[in-house]
C-alpha cells in the first residue's frame, strides 16, 4: 500500500495541530483525510470512514482519546491507532498502551518520526 492510498484520521481539539497533520499528509500525497475535533467525533468518523490510521490526541473533550481507543478498538480489534501526548501528559502513555495503542508520537511532532511511521505502515500493509 503506498501512502497516497491511506485513509488517515487525525483527532485532536488544537485546530494548529490538525492543519500541521494534514498538510504533512498531502505533501506526502495522502489522498484520504479526515478530521475528528473531539473523543465522541473520532469514534463516529472512525465507524463512518474506516480509516487505516488514527492519529489521536489523548486529551480532548467530551471523551478522552483513552476512551475513544477502546470504544475504536471495541468496534474494530484490528484499528491501527497512534496516540499523541505532550510532555505533560506521558503519564497517560502506560495507559494507552493497556487500552490498545498501535504505537504512540511525542507532541511537538516531528515530520520525520511520523514519516518513519508511515514508511512503516506501508510497509506490511
Amino acid at each position: 500500500m503506498e501512502i497516497k492510498d491511506l485513509k488517515v484520521l487525525i483527532c485532536d481539539d488544537s485546530l494548529l495541530v490538525r492543519r500541521k497533520l494534514k498538510n504533512y499528509l498531502k505533501e506526502k500525497e495522502c489522498e484520504h483525510i479526515f478530521e475528528a475535533v473531539n473523543g465522541e467525533e473520532a469514534v463516529a468518523k472512525y465507524k463512518e470512514y474506516h480509516p487505516d490510521l488514527v492519529l489521536m490526541d489523548i486529551v480532548m473533550p467530551l471523551k478522552t482519546g483513552i476512551e475513544a481507543l477502546k470504544e475504536i478498538r471495541a468496534y474494530d480489534p484490528n484499528a491501527y491507532v497512534v496516540m499523541a501526548s505532550s510532555t505533560g501528559t506521558q503519564s497517560k502513555l502506560k495507559d494507552a498502551i493497556i487500552a490498545g495503542a498501535s504505537d504512540f508520537l511525542q507532541k511537538p511532532f516531528e515530520m520525520d518520526t511520523l514519516g518513519q511511521l508511515l514508511s512503516r505502515m506501508t510497509s506490511v500493509r
